[in-house]
């Protein structure tokens, strides 16, 4: 059943096979991941008022729709649901005077649905997915977003440049993942510099971050007590929930710790790009990520092995909230749930890959493995095996789990079949640790992942671009419970972009 979805969805996908082009306007690339990348931007100018006037504004208008369907309904907590919103932003960019500038972005998204609360656990709301179309208000309901997500002061000299106030920040953990709405943004410095040959460096301090569906800034650590209180806290999904405002309190530790990181990149020899990144949050964790990707040129393919190893070290936090991110696991309790060392949050993933591409041909092959000791703290949007074996909204960075990936991509346009039409498919398997789900170390369990990316242009509609996702979920229901958030379900999501 779970194929013949996939299959209607790819029937589907056909209705966008006509004549187009690719969207790429005159000062933007609207990435894959649905980042925007800006072409042009304002030159220096002589004077100060010259710095505003001759600053530039791009805008974007964008829909998201999602449907949810589970493969086993429950009332009131697994409801089948639907989520549409519509939005965008206006980012002003200044002038560069005298080596000065600044970023003003504004962004919103209004929902056009309103499904209903789930009275069993107020504030949250029957939408899964989609719930990044709209914040969730105190009451549960669901109310617009409009928040100013950046604003920056920025100072460029030779090959340095600082930035500094709330802004996109793109590293090995922290990410904008601007795939719904609105994107999560940060508040902080950061320091980027390329002086040495074939080297970029960059350093950052970061102080608060902003989740795609909150309107207001945060910690980038603590959770809430609860559905209420983690309005105003990270609530990602992929937050340690047993690291919130009580356990941190009772613990002494700071409510709101900073990130600071360096990173490096490095391409010295040709066809080798190194990577490597320390970020630390003080008196809660450590990490190390060290990744190497060597592109093999043959004739018209290329072929690119790549591996990554994520290092975690904790530094406090396991003894405030336990090894899993659940936040169900402590020393007291860490053998009943699966877990050998309940209060240390020490662990690691070892990651590897094959990339192929021979133009508008791209396939990839991945695998990783997570160490038996804790699970991975990853709620900053930049997922640990992304690129690797993540695929669409799932977590596979649980203590002792196994994934491989396999994923095909075809540019109709680039083989001049069909203009501005774009297609990947993905298959993930995740095998998770069977006596750690059992037990309810986690609520995570296998499962099987298939996934399908349509993107298509078209030349009557300038600056436009259409997106369709399809993601059919096959899990094992361990705990035998059918409302568990993890067990199957299928779930198809369609966006638009505009940009002027």
């Amino acid at each position: 059943m779970k194929l013949v979805n996939l299959s209607i969805a790819a029937a589907a996908a056909c209705l966008f096979a006509t004549s187009a082009h690719a969207l790429k306007t005159e000062d933007r690339v609207l990435k894959g991941n649905y980042q925007v990348e800006y072409t042009k931007v304002p030159g220096s100018v002589e004077s100060f008022n010259e710095m505003f006037t001759k600053g530039e504004v791009y805008g974007r208008l964008r829909s998201n729709m999602f449907y949810w369907d589970w493969e086993n309904e429950q009332s009131d907590q697994a409801v089948d649901n639907t989520a549409w919103g519509l939005g965008g932003s206006l980012v002003y960019k200044t002038a560069n005077y005298k080596g000065f500038s600044s970023t003003v972005g504004f962004y919103a998204t209004f929902p056009l649905t309103n499904e209903e609360i789930l009275t069993s656990a107020v504030p949250k709301t029957g939408v899964k997915a989609g719930k990044d179309t709209f914040v969730t208000a105190e009451d549960g309901s669901q109310k617009n977003n409009d928040v100013l997500a950046e604003l920056t002061l920025e100072y460029k000299i030779g090959n340095t440049e600082v930035i500094a106030g709330r802004q996109k920040v793109e590293n090995q953990i922290v990410s904008t993942n601007d795939t719904k709405m609105i994107p999560q943004t940060f508040e902080g410095i950061v320091v980027k510099n390329k002086d040495l040959p074939q080297t970029k460096i960059e350093l950052g301090y970061l102080t608060s971050q902003k989740l795609r569906d909150h309107d207001t800034f945060h910690s980038l650590m603590v959770a809430g007590n609860n559905d209420t209180q983690g309005l105003s806290y990270n609530d990602d999904y992929g937050r340690h929930k047993g690291i919130k405002v009580s356990t941190v309190t009772a613990a002494g530790k700071d409510l709101t710790p900073a990130m600071a990181y360096v990173m490096a990149e490095n391409t010295s020899i040709k066809d080798l790009k190194l990577n490597a990144g320390y970020y630390q949050i003080q008196d809660y964790l450590k990490d190390v990520v060290l990744e190497a990707n060597y592109k093999i040129g043959l004739g018209a393919w290329s072929v690119t092995p790549g591996v990554r190893y994520y290092k975690q070290i904790d530094d406090g936090a396991g003894a405030i909230g336990g090894a899993a991110i659940g936040g169900t696991v402590t020393a007291a309790n860490a053998a009943s749930k699966g877990y050998t060392d309940g209060d240390n949050l020490d662990g690691s993933i070892l990651m590897a890959r094959l990339v192929a591409d021979n133009g508008p041909f791209n396939a990839a092959i991945g695998w990783s493995k997570v160490s038996d000791d804790a699970d991975i703290v990853s709620q900053w949007r930049n997922f640990p095996t992304w690129g690797y074996t993540r695929l669409m909204a799932q977590l596979d960075w649980i203590a002792n789990t196994e994934s491989y990936m396999a994923r095909a991509g075809y540019d109709f346009g680039k083989a001049g079949i069909i203009e501005g039409l774009d297609t990947v498919i993905g298959y993930e398997n995740i095998n998770m640790d069977d006596t750690k789900a059992l037990l309810g170390g986690t609520t995570w369990s296998d499962r099987d992942v298939y996934t399908l990316d349509v993107t298509k242009t078209f030349k009557e509609l300038p600056n436009t671009e259409f997106k369709l996702r399809v993601g059919i979920i096959d899990a094992e229901n361990t705990q035998n419970t059918i409302h568990a958030d993890h067990v199957s379900y299928n779930e198809y999501r369609f966006e638009m972009n505009y940009l002027f």
